[in-house]
């Protein structure tokens, strides 16, 4: 097969979170254990950062990485989903995996796919530690998909574990209260390997902090350290929310220091780099100044609030349009609450199995005083608001991750 064959494969044949939800994501670590023990345990004896956690995952993630990158290091980054291409799931130093590993890697693999049919998440972190294992990273930074307890990454024994926060996501599978919540999120804490907590809700440290004891994990709280003004005026991400998160950052880099060296005029550069150096996209990311667009791809009350708050500091003259699109499988009804009624909205459907009927979205959103027109796709969406809107218009791009990887190619 081919590049694009293999990728053909790989959707169609293994069972896909973003196309059929909860279906797809395994409550045990079996399948993960038998790629790893077919392909030799890869993930064994490389030292690596576990990042969980409800929000700000992958800008954490991808922040540290850039960190380390501009410090000299050989740095791995597996972080999910892709919003463009297949490969920003797994890189190194920036540069993404190459097709023909990916290609060999699925020859190589074909017959424990046809024994065990696991999951297309399963097969992608057994992918990212092989082919880390092959260009021979110093350290690599891992992503939790979702989750934390069961999740295919949690088969790494590291030295930091990182949980950015813990909020309202996902309850179909992790419970319908925050303990619950962070009770599988507290999944990656291990033995006496330190663990960095962003900033949360009480209920939810109560119950990481009690996992932490169990395990004899040190505890640094992301929300007790002080941040640099340089810091703060080098971070390349600048969504309102991302304060929190570049707490927890600079706790980790503080732990980290303990072992390795990071230069701080280094940590600078890998703070104001960090879309070049690992490719995140769609963290309130300005596509057009003027217009003002933006597309993020909060999805969850938490993170949606926080936007909204934003976005409402940056409207003045103009018109505010949005372009809104979700899954069918998300709680909607308290998330369309948070979004500004003075506003034209343009629904429309992701380009996933999951998406929800832009149809039925736009006749949900009515009932909350959201008025706007329905659209069978992302692109039709964003074609008729580029001819609606003028210079001193705002567009936000959002509702989903989907919606987000679907729009920015439009914009490039």
């Amino acid at each position: 097969m081919n590049y694009q064959e293999t990728l053909d494969f790989l959707f169609s044949r293994l069972p896909m979170f973003q196309n059929v939800g909860k279906v797809a994501f395994k409550k045990d670590l079996t399948n993960t254990l038998h790629l790893l023990d077919f392909l030799g345990n890869p993930h064994e004896k490389t030292a690596w950062i576990h990042v969980g956690g409800t929000n700000g995952k992958g800008s954490v993630s991808s922040t540290i990485a850039s960190v380390f990158k501009e410090n000299g290091y050989s740095v791995g980054l597996y972080t999910s989903p892709h919003l463009i291409d297949f490969r920003e799931r797994i890189q190194v130093n920036g540069v993404l995996i190459e097709k023909e590993f990916i290609i060999d890697f699925t020859k190589k693999i074909r017959p424990i796919i046809e024994e065990i049919q696991p999951s297309f998440f399963e097969l992608t972190v057994a992918m990212a530690f092989d082919y880390f294992k092959f260009k021979k990273i110093e350290i690599g930074i891992i992503e939790v998909g979702l989750g934390g307890r069961l999740d295919s990454t949690n088969v790494i024994h590291p030295i930091l574990s990182i949980i950015t926060n813990v909020s309202w996501d996902h309850m179909d599978m992790l419970g319908d209260t925050l303990t619950k919540i962070a009770f599988e999120k507290g999944g990656i804490i291990k033995s006496s390997i330190p663990v960095v907590l962003g900033e949360m809700e009480n209920e939810a440290i109560e119950e990481l902090e009690r996992q932490a004891r169990l395990q004899t994990a040190p505890i640094i709280y992301g929300s007790k350290v002080a941040v640099k003004k340089q810091w703060e005026e080098h971070f390349q991400l600048k969504g309102i929310y991302q304060k929190e998160n570049l707490k927890t950052i600079v706790a980790a880099l503080s732990e980290l220091q303990k072992r390795y060296s990071l230069h701080e005029k280094s940590i600078l550069t890998g703070l104001s780099n960090i879309t070049a150096n690992s490719g995140l996209r769609g963290r309130w990311d300005v596509l057009s100044e003027k217009p003002y667009i933006v597309a993020d791809t909060a999805h969850n009350y938490p993170g949606v609030q926080q936007t909204m708050q934003q976005l409402s500091k940056i409207v003045t003259s103009g018109k505010l349009h949005i372009i809104w699109g979700m899954v069918a499988d998300k709680d909607r009804s308290k998330i369309l609450t948070l979004l500004p009624r003075n506003a034209k909205y343009y629904f429309c459907k992701p380009s996933v199995v999951r998406g929800l009927d832009a149809i039925v979205l736009c006749e949900d959103a009515s009932t909350f005083g959201l008025i706007g027109n329905s659209f069978s796709s992302v692109q039709l969406a964003v074609k008729e608001a580029m001819k609606t809107i003028s210079n001193d218009d705002i567009l936000y791009i959002g509702g989903s991750t989907f919606v987000v990887a679907d729009a920015i190619p439009l914009f490039q």
